[in-house]
């Protein structure tokens, strides 16, 4: 199918596009009184590139693909010309009934999402759901009787509630999928499929997606009808303001690694992605005990236990926060200066949905990854994503006798090599020009300290599975 397109993109001409316009307010965009003096009232003095390419199109009732990394204003940018539509109605949605879904693939994007549309809604007679697993099934279908203008939600409680009779999506004239790429990861195509019978075809279908892998692409075909496209950065591009650099070093070592870089920034707050939940929550607690205020969210937290931490560390009474990929979806903590791959991606784009968590609003932030011997295919995914190298921080990249040597998925990885540069006593390191640092080498370790992060080398049996795809949230 031929998508129209907005521009040209770059110096070749490209099916995605970014169009080019003298609008510089939300009042340029033709929002509603009331929704512009919401605006007034927060932080959003101009519209970002995204929401000024989006809503002149949502506001006219075309389908959209937009192709945008976190931190960009995706939420505003289908959120406020929904807002306006609906506002023009007039009436209150019947009982049971939705005006507008919105999904999401993640409990805290969810939350997330709405907090936001609350803010924007201020003043106004809209009325907002918010329908998530691991919360009181009975208190959101009791919600749900009055009706909802808008209601946000991941995909199984959704299902759950309408299998149960207690909402209809029979009336909803909008849906919006938001972080689609994710959503096809968590393996929710079928929970969409599902969802997507109960929504009237004559409806305005909203995709967002911070890349643009060929499955979304389909998932586009299949429900969107002759959408717009829109981007405001090239597929796998993070964004702009973010140093990224990698640091070669034995997995063992990582822990004691990580304490050296997060001491070079106190009072900074920083966002640390671990591979699995087990993981996760043993290097939270080694950084508490090592005299860090830190807090960790992933699967084995309740929902209460996950709200409190993200508001915790909102509120700065955290500085460091260790997530898993799919708990740490949806976060936007805009002090957040410094993201740490403790562990590369099993994905190569959620490497860019991780270092999106910094640079927020235009601001600096800094991406370093850690890269174990068993680690290195997955650190030249991300470098093929995205089409360079990333600078060298420390150790040098292994060479490729340690790995073919490196443990293997389900055997322990935490031995590691003589050195901590990156090679095997004896062996050649790869030969690789360092680019231009972004920032300081991490100080080395004290003379005649013991081996760093002996302790600590956190199991791997299971790090390197992929996540069961349920299709649940």
């Amino acid at each position: 199918m031929a998508l129209p397109t907005v521009g040209l993109l770059g110096p070749k001409a490209a099916s995605w596009a970014v169009r080019k316009t003298i609008m510089t307010t939300f009042a340029d965009l033709g929002l509603s009184p009331n929704i512009l003096k919401a605006l007034e009232k927060t932080t959003m003095q101009t519209p970002t590139p995204i929401q000024v390419q989006a809503i002149p199109h949502i506001m006219a009732g075309k389908d959209l693909m937009g192709l945008a990394q976190t931190g960009t204003g995706k939420t505003a940018a289908f959120g406020l010309p929904l807002l306006h539509r609906i506002l023009d109605l007039g009436h209150p949605p019947a009982p049971k009934t939705v005006r507008a879904l919105i999904l999401a693939p993640t409990r805290e994007l969810v939350s997330q999402i709405t907090a936001n549309l609350e803010v924007f809604t201020k003043g106004t007679a809209v009325k907002i759901a918010m329908v998530v697993g691991g919360a009181s099934l009975f208190k959101q279908a009791e919600r749900l009787k009055r009706g909802a203008d808008i209601l946000v939600a991941t995909p199984g409680r959704l299902i759950d509630l309408i299998e149960r009779g207690d909402v209809t999506l029979s009336a909803t004239g909008y849906l919006v999928l938001d972080e689609a790429d994710h959503m096809l990861d968590m393996g929710f195509i079928h929970s969409l499929r599902k969802i997507a019978k109960h929504i009237p075809l004559k409806r305005q279908t909203l995709l967002f997606s911070a890349t643009m892998p060929k499955d979304i692409e389909e998932l586009a075909e299949t429900y969107l009808q002759n959408p717009i496209k829109v981007q405001v950065a090239p597929p796998g591009k993070p964004a702009e303001k973010i140093v990224q650099g990698v640091h070669y070093l034995p997995n063992g070592d990582k822990a004691t690694v990580l304490k050296e870089y997060l001491q070079k920034h106190p009072g900074e707050q920083a966002l640390v992605f671990g591979r699995t939940k087990h993981g996760s929550e043993k290097l939270m607690k080694l950084l508490v005990a090592w005299g860090f205020k830190a807090g960790s969210i992933h699967g084995n937290k309740s929902q209460n236990q996950r709200d409190r931490t993200l508001t915790e560390f909102r509120n700065a009474e955290l500085d460091v926060l260790v997530a898993t990929d799919v708990a740490a979806r949806g976060i936007d903590i805009p002090g957040v200066r410094y993201v740490y791959n403790f562990d590369m991606p099993n994905v190569p784009e959620n490497y860019v949905h991780r270092i999106g968590r910094t640079a927020r609003a235009g601001k600096e932030g800094t991406a370093i990854a850690f890269c174990a011997p068993a680690e290195m295919g997955e650190l030249q995914a991300v470098e093929k994503l995205l089409k360079k190298p990333l600078p060298i921080l420390g150790g040098a990249p292994w060479a490729a006798e340690v790995v073919a040597a490196a443990p293997k998925p389900g055997q322990n990885r935490g031995q590691r090599p003589t050195n901590r540069g990156g090679q095997k006593a004896g062996s050649q390191p790869v030969q690789r020009a360092a680019p231009g640092k972004p920032g300081a080498k991490p100080a080395g370790k004290p003379a005649g300290a013991k081996p760093a992060g002996g302790s600590f080398a956190p199991r791997r049996s299971d790090a390197a599975k992929p996540r069961a795809k349920t299709g649940r949230s």
